[in-house]
């Protein structure tokens, strides 16, 4: 991380829509989580469908191939569901899957209740941002936005007792 609040030099020019759109960081560099796991709402684990050899984890009977539909499976087993708009929604969580012009998922961001986006850089920072801000060459475009309800605290204590 640099010192000035900034991500690199060289960590920028790969988003270059960072700097125009502009960011913060919000949290040091760790390889214990990747962008997947982050959108989900973890940071114990990496996610990746193609390395079952690895200890890496993948929702069970999700197919692990690198697709928009695995992936879109993988976070409906956590109820998310696909929709057709980024805006901030009240009642919702949303997150954002960024893939290459083949179809390739990339990234996932998801959506904080200010209506930025927050990111985990592969092994790099996390990041607050503006959607369109890590749209180019390393990780593609938004190709589907999903959302979930947004369970509150007091509810999810009543689903417990």
């Amino acid at each position: 991380m640099a010192t000035d609040g900034r991500l690199e030099k060289y960590k920028e020019d790969e988003f270059g829509h960072l700097t125009t759109t502009g960011y913060r960081i919000t949290s040091k560099a760790s390889r214990i989580y990747n962008c997947f796991a982050w959108a989900a709402g973890e940071d114990d684990r990496w996610w990746n469908p193609l390395e079952p050899e690895n200890p890496y984890y993948w929702p069970d009977g999700v197919p692990a191939e690198l697709t928009i539909a695995a992936f879109i499976q993988a976070y409906q087993t956590l109820g998310y569901e696909p929709c057709d708009s980024a805006e901030l929604e009240e009642g919702f969580e949303k997150i954002a899957l960024y893939a290459t012009p083949d179809g390739e998922p990339t990234h996932t961001a998801r959506q904080l209740p200010n209506g930025k986006w927050t990111s985990k850089l592969g092994r790099w920072e996390d990041i607050e941002h503006e959607l369109d801000g890590l749209i180019g060459e390393m990780y593609g475009s938004v190709r589907q936005i999903l959302k979930r309800p947004l369970v509150r605290y007091s509810d999810r204590i009543a689903q417990e007792d």
